[in-house]
């Protein structure tokens, strides 16, 4: 199949330090480069990959201190997507609902995953004006607000397993990864830390957007002899600094869409203790892959309780659930529906651990 896959450009694909969806795309992109399909990855030029790269601008627009309209840049990608149309069976297009307006125009069959929140009001007249664009959802959670428009399935995240080293063996401190702003939750995951008495380890990137969030609420609970602040890592330092870890925290205040990081620390072998919102009870096995709790008190149990969980079975979990081979096994159901290529019907992804090894 000839498949186009279309980044953001904030970021390199992969991302040179921690970025969301760009990972996700690097990991479908290389998965379907290795089962044999013709994959054209529209990035920016910083980005590593075994398909076709379609250089948009030079390096990822995030940390190009030259970007001052980052929109700029993916007006010209659209552009140049659309005008390759015919190279193409199918466009998977990552940067929300930009190409809608030039998607209804075209003939190309096109797929769009929505990889952030939908409880915004203003999305509600893109979606009525735009009915029959087929989307896909991170997690069946994500749909919540907006259960009416064109679902075409649910695929959750996956990374390749091997990239992931596994940690038999846990840590001496409490983890917290990835971004600091108010629905992550990391004044949360400070308080749960200081109730049990444990160390607690922040790597996380501070946006623009949440800088003054974090001047103002966070930079004065940094102070905490038991909290250490590491800054943004980029992967595989995430990998080593998620397995020396006795746990993560994931404390969210949010309908969480997906959570990359807890399905990178059960990778790790490392559990999640996380609040019960969004895509968690979708991502953690409770009692396996970590706990589900309600609040700080109860988050601050289960630290107490981590010596009764198996970081093998972790491990193990996110292997048979959240690998990139069963991500694109989900994904190329749903293209050869969408091209009518036979009457397929999506067949659930198979439970035998065994296939991770023949795949």
């Amino acid at each position: 199949m000839r498949i186009a896959q279309v980044a953001p450009l904030s970021e390199s694909v992969p991302p040179k330090l921690y970025g969301g969806t760009e990972r996700v795309v690097h990991h479908l992109t290389e998965e379907l480069v290795r089962q044999g399909h013709d994959v054209t990855l529209f990035a920016s030029g910083d980005s590593l990959t075994r398909a076709r790269l379609e250089a948009i601008c030079p390096k990822a627009l995030r940390l190009d201190p030259n970007c001052i309209d980052p929109l700029a840049a993916h007006v010209v990608m659209m552009n140049r997507v659309f005008k390759q149309k015919e190279n193409f069976d199918l466009i998977h297009f990552h940067i929300d609902y930009l190409h809608f307006p030039l998607s209804e125009l075209h003939d190309v069959p096109v797929l769009t995953t929505l990889h952030g929140r939908l409880d915004t009001p203003d999305l509600v007249a893109v979606y009525r004006e735009f009915p029959d664009a087929p989307v896909v959802s991170i997690s069946d959670a994500q749909r919540a607000p907006l259960p009416w428009i064109n679902w075409a399935g649910t695929v959750h995240h996956g990374f390749h397993v091997d990239d992931y080293k596994f940690y038999d063996q846990p840590g001496k401190y409490l983890a917290f990864l990835g971004r600091i702003s108010p629905e992550k939750g990391l004044d949360q995951a400070i308080a749960i830390a200081r109730r049990a008495g444990m160390k607690l380890k922040v790597a996380a990137k501070i946006d623009r957007a949440d800088r003054e969030y974090f001047e103002t609420k966070i930079k004065h609970l940094l102070d905490d002899p038991l909290v250490e602040f590491i800054g943004e890592l980029g992967f595989p330092d995430t990998n080593k600094f998620l397995g020396n870890a006795t746990a993560l925290l994931f404390p969210i205040q949010w309908p969480e869409p997906f959570g990359l990081v807890m399905i990178e620390s059960m990778a790790s072998g490392t559990p999640v203790i996380a609040y019960s919102r969004g895509s968690v009870p979708e991502v953690i096995q409770d009692g396996v892959s970590g706990f589900i709790v309600s609040n700080e008190e109860e988050a601050a149990e289960a630290v107490g309780k981590l010596g009764k969980l198996d970081r093998l079975a972790c491990r193990k979990d996110f292997e048979l659930r959240f690998s990139s081979a069963r991500m694109a096994h989900d994904y190329l159901a749903i293209y050869e529906k969408l091209l009518r290529t036979e009457p397929t019907v999506i067949t659930r992804f198979p439970e035998d651990p065994s296939w991770l090894k023949s795949a």
